[in-house]
């Protein structure tokens, strides 16, 4: 009788390290929902302010990393630089408009409609970049925006009166609107990766989301009360250590096995909003939710059925 085989030290090695991505990714997303929570408790604070406090207090949690990991030598050395520029312009929008949106809908809401980004770097990397797409993922898009529809459609009934309901439509096309940029600024910043580091990256978003905060004084800035403040730099250093979790993931573990746990903020969500905002989901919003989640889970193995069938076809081809 054959003993039963032992795994390779390389496996054994190898699991802890996929089990301490999974725990940095998880960290992030806890992060960065109470990064949200706290701007949504922020009420009455402009949405330019919103953005200045959120980017220029990450900065600080992201010089401190980048200094005790030795990364902060050259950080600002780039040849994109317009690139950065247009990463930053995009990618502030996207945030202007989550913000906008996380102030009039629910946290569970405005999260569920964000998630919908996946499906559209799907479609915008087939339309921008020519990448071939195949139907299994095409059908995951179709049924993960029939899901956003779901969530959307009772903000964007006719029906909805008085002036709840167009802050609410409002908020949720302003949600859906951050998704496409955010799709699109995710796609500037895999073209970035190929040439520009990791802290590179980062720096230069914050800085330009800084700026453009800060040009936003003269139209009407408010002088937040002493809690108000302590949540926006709340808010701010949060934003940079799920900046920094979320960085640290990504090299204990392939991304396609990392990326299915973004989805846990949807519980976070559902939990803070009602605890703490007394938001109560809609079956709309659960059901809606659960098919772009669903979708955005398929598309996550058929990339990386796709990254495993290429590896396999690229090991045979140098056998032969």
């Amino acid at each position: 009788m054959n003993a039963p085989s032992r795994p390779e030290p390389s496996e054994i090695r190898a699991e802890p390290k996929v089990m301490m991505g999974i725990g940095f990714k998880v960290a992030s997303v806890c992060v960065f929902v109470a990064m949200s929570s706290l701007l949504k408790a922020s009420e009455g604070i402009p949405l330019g302010q919103l953005i200045f406090f959120r980017s220029f207090f990450a900065i600080f949690p992201v010089i401190i990393y980048l200094t005790f990991t030795h990364q902060l030598s050259g950080v600002f050395h780039t040849k994109e630089r317009l690139s950065h520029v247009w990463r930053g312009l995009i990618g502030v929008s996207a945030m202007s408009f989550s913000f906008f949106a996380l102030t009039r809908l629910p946290l569970p809401e405005a999260i569920a409609i964000n998630y919908a980004s996946p499906l559209f770097v799907v479609v915008f990397s087939a339309i921008l970049l020519h990448e071939t797409v195949r139907i299994y993922r095409w059908s995951a898009v179709v049924i993960g925006l029939v899901g956003v529809m779901v969530i959307l459609w009772p903000r964007l009934s006719v029906f909805s009166s008085g002036q709840l309901g167009m802050d609410e439509t409002l908020g949720a096309l302003s949600a859906l609107t951050g998704a496409v940029l955010s799709a699109i600024a995710m796609l500037l910043v895999r073209r970035l990766v190929q040439t520009e580091r990791t802290p590179t990256i980062v720096i230069y978003f914050s800085l330009t989301s800084t700026i453009i905060g800060l040009l936003t004084l003269p139209f009407g800035w408010v002088m937040p009360t002493p809690a108000q403040a302590l949540m926006l730099i709340g808010a701010g250093f949060a934003g940079g250590i799920a900046q920094i979790f979320l960085t640290q993931c990504y090299r204990y573990a392939e991304m396609s096995t990392i990326a299915p746990f973004e989805y846990t903020s949807m519980l976070l969500g559902l939990a803070i909003g009602y605890l703490v905002f007394g938001d109560v989901p809609t079956m709309q919003m659960i059901i809606g939710g659960t098919v772009v989640i669903g979708a955005g889970i398929f598309i996550i193995y058929r990339e990386h059925r796709l990254v495993v069938a290429e590896r396999n076809r690229r090991a045979l081809a140098l056998r032969d």
